[in-house]
C-alpha cells in the first residue's frame, strides 16, 4: 500500500496491531437483484408451502426491493390459520402466520399444564406442523413465525429451537421460518448480547431472528407496557447500529422491530404518536457506513389501527413485515356477531324457531356454520392488511 495512500487517508483503517490497512470496497445492496423481477415466483426455488432459510430471506429482500411489506397475523388454532391462508391464496400473495406464547398454549389446549411452558412449546410446534401440512394445498409460499418472547419466556423459545433442530436433522430445514426475541425491557447491551447468542444457534439452520429494541407500548398477550415512559417508545440511531454491529457478523438473517412510538391495540386517532421518519434516520445513519441505502430490515409492531399514511411511510423506510392481531381478533368476532344477530331466532334452543315450534336448529348451531362466518370476516380483514402495506394485490 505504500505510495498509494497517505497516513491520514479516509480509505484506511487501523488494523489489530495498529497497522494502516485499506478499507474494503462498499458492500453491494443485497436487494438490488430483485428490483427487476416481475413476481416473487421469479425468485429461484420459490414454491408453495412453508419456506425457510435463504428462500424465506430472499422473499423479504424481494418485498423490500419492490417497496411493500408482508402482514403477519397471529393465529390461535386451525381456523384462524385457515382464514389467513385463504386470504393470501385469494389474492395470490405469500402468507405470514405467527404464534404468540399464549396463542401457542391455546392451540394445544387450555387444560394442559403450562408451568414450564410445555403447552406453549407443544402448541407452537403443533401449529407449525399443521401449517406445513395444509399450506401446499393453498398454492402459496408461507412463513411460520413465533411472536414476542420476553426473557421470562425463553424456555418456550428453547423448546421451539429443539423442534427446529429435530426437523433440520430429518429434512435439512428448520420447522419454523423465523422466531422473535423481545428483550426490549432489558438493558440494550443485555438485549443485543442475548440475541447474538441465540442467533449463533439459529444461523446453522438459516433461521431468521426478529428482535426488538425500544419498547412497544400497550398490552399484548398478557404483557402490559401501557405505563412505560414515553422515551422508551422511541429507538435511536445508536440503538439500531449496535444491533447491526453485533448481529451482522453472525448472520444477515435478522430483522429489527425498532420503536417509533408503536403501541399494541387500537386507540382513537391522535392518541398514538407514531414517528416513522425515525426509521428513515436509522437507515441514513448506517447506510453510508456500509455502502448502500436502507440496509436495515425493519418490522412494524402494533400495526392495528394505525393511520394508512404512517404505514406507507414505514414501508418506504424499510419495513418488510407488520404484525396484525387486534384488528383480526375483532374481525373474527364480528363474523360471529353478525351471524348471531341475523339468526338469533334459530339459536335459542335445539328445537323451535320462527318457522315453527318443532323445527330443528342443528344447521344453525353447528360450529362449522358460525366458525365459518368468523373465518370469512377475518379473511377479508387479512386481505385489507395486504393492501395497507402496498402489496401488489389485484
Amino acid at each position: 500500500l505504500k505510495g498509494c495512500f497517505s497516513d491520514r487517508d479516509p480509505r484506511l483503517l487501523v488494523g489489530r496491531r495498529g497497522h494502516r490497512v485499506a478499507r474494503s470496497a462498499a458492500m453491494a445492496d443485497p436487494c438490488a437483484e430483485y428490483k427487476s423481477m416481475n413476481s416473487f415466483w421469479d425468485i429461484p426455488g420459490m414454491k408453495p408451502g412453508v419456506i425457510t432459510g435463504d428462500l424465506a430471506w430472499n422473499l423479504l429482500k424481494y418485498c423490500k426491493a419492490k417497496g411493500f411489506a408482508l402482514p403477519a397475523f397471529n393465529c390461535t388454532g386451525s381456523s384462524t390459520c385457515n382464514a389467513v391462508l385463504e386470504a393470501a391464496a385469494k389474492i395470490g400473495m405469500p402468507a405470514y402466520i405467527q404464534f404468540s406464547e399464549g396463542g401457542s398454549a391455546f392451540f394445544a389446549g387450555k387444560a394442559l399444564d403450562n408451568k414450564n411452558k410445555q403447552a406453549s412449546i407443544l402448541g407452537a410446534v403443533a401449529g407449525a406442523h399443521y401449517v406445513r401440512a395444509v399450506a401446499p394445498a393453498y398454492g402459496i409460499p408461507v412463513l411460520v413465525h413465533s411472536d414476542h418472547c420476553a426473557k421470562k419466556l425463553l424456555p418456550w423459545f428453547d423448546g421451539m429451537l429443539e423442534a427446529d433442530k429435530v426437523h433440520f436433522e430429518q429434512t435439512g430445514e428448520p420447522l419454523f421460518s423465523s422466531h422473535m426475541l423481545d428483550l426490549s425491557e432489558e438493558p440494550h447491551e443485555e438485549n443485543v448480547s442475548i440475541c447474538a447468542e441465540y442467533l449463533k444457534k439459529m444461523a446453522p439452520m438459516k433461521l431468521i431472528l426478529e428482535m426488538e429494541i425500544g419498547i412497544t407500548g400497550g398490552v399484548e398477550d398478557g404483557v402490559d407496557n401501557s405505563g412505560v415512559s414515553k422515551d422508551k417508545l422511541y429507538s435511536t440511531p445508536e440503538d439500531t447500529e449496535l444491533v447491526w454491529n453485533t448481529l451482522s457478523p453472525i448472520s444477515e438473517k435478522f430483522t429489527i422491530a425498532a420503536a417509533f412510538g408503536n403501541v399494541h391495540g387500537v386507540y382513537k386517532p391522535g392518541n398514538v404518536k407514531l414517528q416513522p421518519e425515525l426509521l428513515d434516520s436509522f437507515q441514513k445513519n448506517l447506510g453510508p457506513k456500509v455502502g448502500y441505502d436502507k440496509p436495515f430490515f425493519f418490522v412494524f409492531h402494533g400495526g392495528s389501527g394505525s393511520e394508512k399514511s404512517d404505514i406507507h411511510n414505514a414501508v418506504d423506510f424499510g419495513v418488510v413485515k407488520m404484525n396484525v392481531d387486534t384488528d383480526t381478533q375483532w374481525a373474527y368476532w364480528e363474523g360471529l356477531l353478525k351471524f348471531y344477530k341475523a339468526k338469533s331466532g334459530y339459536l335459542q334452543g335445539q328445537i323451535g324457531n320462527p318457522e315453527g315450534e318443532d323445527k330443528p336448529n342443528k344447521s344453525y348451531y353447528d360450529p362449522r356454520k358460525w366458525v365459518r362466518c368468523s373465518e370469512e370476516t377475518m379473511r377479508d380483514r387479512v386481505i385489507e392488511g395486504f393492501k395497507d402495506l402496498k402489496a401488489p394485490v389485484p
